[in-house]
């Protein structure tokens, strides 16, 4: 809404104005939309007249063309408007959910506010409100991957079980390696966060070489057992697991959580497993790895330190993991899983059944 039309007031309506204005007995909407008009005729501008009358510009516009229809007897006929805007039907409602739940028209892969606005003949904002209000968000999509492994019920009632009922005198380390993290670093300086402004970066990066973290993530405290290495074959597992075996207090059993990656199958790491009878492997499923609680802390490393972080070579990178590493050591937090094995395959059963 804006300003459509020039109030231009008699001699005779401004007296009848003045005379509404003046009557202590009027209505108090009356006197309001006098001073409006009287106020318009002094040629003021919308703001002006808005502020002096202490009403919304959009008010002023609306009087201004009541009056230019119907002259005094509008001013004074006219019903007060329903404060708030005028809900949208129902079935407008559904109509709106309904086709946003649907594909788009055309080749397009999902709808936007500004396509749903269009083709309803509705506002952008009054589509956005909808889709609020039914958490609806079209623009936003969540991957996800069915295993098709056979024993993935057992596998996932193994594994959550150990998370959430551990074996007395045990210790249920999450082990994996985060492979080929990149010494980056960037071509120039970029400039600090300041207040409106957010800070920068440069987009490209020389390489420095890379480096493979092993970790073991104890579920238990959160305390993560890490090395760095160059490689990450089975001599290199093999020589982590010699690391977690030396820190693990004699007695205990060890219960390792591992994904399926060939190094952890390899028959030199199942022969050292067979001269350490305390040792038990615990697979995650084909395609599981989020069952993998290590995998947690691989992400908080990766946001925390390494993606923003610039380094001149490996051996400052490695320098940084390792001090990240001491520093989450100071204080751990204990992994803590609350979905219960049962919950997450009624869960995974409720996906479509896979085509292929």
């Amino acid at each position: 809404m804006s300003q459509t039309v020039s109030v231009i007031v008699s001699a005779e309506d401004q007296a009848r104005l003045a005379a509404i204005i003046a009557d202590r007995s009027r209505p108090l909407k009356h006197i309001l939309r006098a001073k409006i008009v009287l106020y318009s005729a002094d040629r003021l501008t919308a703001l002006e007249v808005s502020r002096r009358a202490e009403v919304s510009r959009p008010a002023v516009w609306r009087w201004q063309r009541h009056y230019a229809e119907g002259g005094v007897e509008r001013l004074l006929r006219e019903g007060s408007r329903k404060p708030g805007r005028q809900a949208v039907p129902l079935v407008t409602v559904a109509k709106i959910v309904a086709m946003t739940c649907s594909e788009p028209p055309g080749e397009v892969t999902h709808w936007t506010g500004r396509a749903m606005a269009k083709a309803s003949g509705l506002s952008l904002r009054t589509i956005q409100r909808i889709w609020e209000a039914h958490d609806l968000q079209p623009h936003r999509l969540r991957t996800f991957k069915r295993s098709k492994d056979p024993a993935f019920a057992e596998k996932v009632e193994d594994i959550v079980g150990l998370y959430m009922h551990p074996p007395a005198h045990a210790l249920v380390p999450s082990i994996d390696e985060k492979s080929q993290i990149q010494a980056l670093d960037r071509t120039q300086p970029g400039l600090p966060l300041k207040p409106g402004k957010c800070g920068t970066m440069t987009h490209d990066y020389k390489r420095h070489g890379t480096t493979t973290l092993f970790a073991a993530f104890n579920v238990l405290d959160g305390v993560v057992i890490g090395r760095c290495m160059q490689k990450h074959t089975h001599q290199e597992f093999i020589r982590f697991l010699n690391t977690v075996e030396r820190e693990v207090p004699a007695g205990k059993s060890i219960h390792a959580v591992l994904d399926n990656y060939a190094t952890h199958k390899h028959p030199k790491v199942r022969d050292w497993l067979a001269r350490h009878p305390r040792w038990v492997f615990h697979f995650t499923p084909t395609s599981g790895s989020w069952l993998n609680a290590v995998e947690n802390f691989f992400s908080v490393l990766t946001r925390r330190r390494i993606r923003r972080g610039v380094f001149k070579s490996v051996i400052d990178l490695q320098a940084a993991i390792n001090r990240y590493l001491a520093e989450h050591n100071q204080d751990p937090k204990p992994f803590v899983w609350t979905k219960p094995a049962k919950e997450i395959l009624a869960k995974i059963e409720r996906r479509p059944v896979p085509s292929v």
